[in-house]
């Protein structure tokens, strides 16, 4: 599971504070990107073990602050776990988020298609046919009706949009609008379109 994830504890010499102490830094590499973060504490680096990367001793004070850096460690597993269960990539920026309870935007598809829907409706007669509009119009009533045929939902994020994806929506077009060889194509190829088009606008 943390393949990919290395944690290292390492000071910052060179910040040396009035009391001739210096803060113990926490590094998280993910796939060769790093996050360095302060962990808070400060300690007498004659007494920082750098092969281990943490406290030497058995001291009261070692013991608080490998405990410490033993519980920031246990924060980045459980929010690598949290990823993984929510089905979100890792990555540096998505970790880090989770760390600072930052929750990442899961776009959804039915909102991209009104989005986009809207805007060639404002552009009609301009740069778009009326017909053109029903296309999208109706591309998106089948959309939604695919949605809540196959899968019982109102709306999908958009990363679960994959290859089986498409191929159960032409399927869907195909089967139960009884849509003909030459059109279920069309009409996955006008979803196609929207799909891309409509994302990149909010990009």
């Amino acid at each position: 599971m943390n393949e990919n994830i290395l944690i290292l504890f390492y000071l910052k010499r060179a910040k040396v504070n009035a009391q001739g102490l210096v803060p113990i830094f926490q590094r998280i590499t993910i796939n060769g990107k790093r996050i360095d973060n302060s962990t808070g504490k400060f300690i007498d680096p004659a007494k920082w073990h750098t092969e281990m990367s943490k406290m030497r001793g058995t001291s009261e004070e070692a013991r608080s602050i490998n405990g410490h850096l033993e519980y920031l460690k246990s924060k980045i597993y459980d929010a690598e776990k949290n990823l993984i269960k929510t089905d979100i990539p890792i990555n540096s920026e998505t970790l880090k988020n989770k760390l600072l309870g930052i929750e990442e935007r899961r776009r959804t598809l039915i909102p991209i298609f009104k989005d986009h829907n809207n805007k060639i409706k404002e552009l009609v007669g301009k740069e778009y046919a009326p017909g053109t509009l029903e296309r999208y119009k109706t591309s998106l009533k089948h959309t939604i009706d695919f949605l809540e045929w196959k899968y019982k939902i109102s709306d999908i994020e958009i990363d679960k949009i994959n290859h089986a994806f498409i191929t159960d929506y032409e399927f869907y077009l195909r089967s139960v609008r009884n849509c003909a060889n030459y059109a279920a194509p069309q009409k996955t190829y006008n979803f196609l379109c929207e799909f891309k088009i409509g994302l990149k606008t909010l990009n």
